[in-house]
């Protein structure tokens, strides 16, 4: 074990603690190595060396794969080593190999420097105090001063969502650059969108559940409700619906169905599991 407060060994039963919830106050750098793996060897010295320069804007959690193989594969890790970023309770970048110190911190900057500026603590704490409008001004003032932040950017991407403008949102998503518009992070922000315009005239999830028990043919209602859960984190109720939608018409808006549970597996990389036994159902009934 580390003595340095930033840096911590990573098992199941402190995973939850130290990189989920961890994540949501600042970023978390999960290193997955071997002791047989050189190039693990290479790699570790320099994100050491990095979590202390950094004094705790970031956490690293060192992953034994030969140790926590459980962890391992439940993180889909596949090469050694694997460096996973998480954010809010998300994996947002993911680079395998040894890279250079100026990589390393070229993508925690990325996490880091948004919350270092002084426009987003501000817009922070407007939120805080339920003034969405006066944030996002600030928001985007911070993302004229930092173009090339994408923290700034994504956040702003999400403050939009949130405020329901989301034409607007994926107008900003499309004018990313082109790496960062493909990322998991953009993706799951997509789904989220894609959720929200399915809900924005929709009825409650009670009415919606009522239609479909008195018509269980009643698709519509079925993809709003799905967005509904989706939306309200119930993910695998909201793929029940969805892979439904599937097996009673393919066709129904051009496979939404199956378009929807491609948006969920978007919004929800973190749950493995979830995500592999949906795939594997919907990949049965396309075959």
């Amino acid at each position: 074990m580390s003595d340095s407060p930033y840096i911590f060994e990573g098992t199941p039963e402190n995973f939850e603690a130290e990189v989920i919830q961890k994540s949501s106050e600042i970023p978390v750098l999960v290193d997955f190595w071997a002791s047989w793996c050189n190039p693990c060897q290479m790699l570790m010295p320099i994100v050491t060396m990095l979590a202390e320069e950094y004094q705790g804007k970031f956490h690293l959690v060192k992953v034994n794969s030969d140790e926590q193989q459980a962890l391992a594969s439940q993180y889909g890790v596949r090469s050694l080593p694997t460096l996973k970023l998480f954010r809010h309770g998300e994996v947002v970048e993911e680079i395998m190999g040894a890279q250079p110190e100026s990589a390393l911190r070229q993508l925690l900057d990325q996490y880091v420097e948004a919350e270092e500026n002084p426009l987003v603590t501000q817009a922070q704490q407007l939120l805080e105090q339920g003034k969405p409008e006066e944030a996002r001004k600030l928001m985007e003032q911070a993302l004229e001063e930092q173009p090339d932040n994408q923290q700034i950017a994504m956040d702003l991407i999400r403050l939009v969502a949130m405020m329901g403008d989301n034409d607007a949102a994926d107008a900003m998503i499309s004018a990313l650059p082109i790496d960062l518009r493909n990322s998991p992070d953009v993706n799951e922000l997509r789904a989220q969108i894609l959720f929200a315009k399915v809900i924005s005239d929709s009825p409650g999830p009670a009415e919606l559940e009522t239609s479909i028990a008195n018509n269980p043919d009643d698709l519509t209602s079925r993809y709003q409700l799905a967005a509904w859960r989706a939306l309200e984190g119930q993910h695998e109720a909201a793929l029940i619906q969805l892979l439904e939608i599937m097996k009673k018409d393919r066709s129904w808006q051009d496979d939404a169905g199956r378009n929807g549970m491609l948006a969920m597996f978007d919004l929800i990389p973190g749950q493995p599991e979830l995500v592999g036994k949906y795939r594997r159902q919907m990949f049965n009934l396309l075959h």
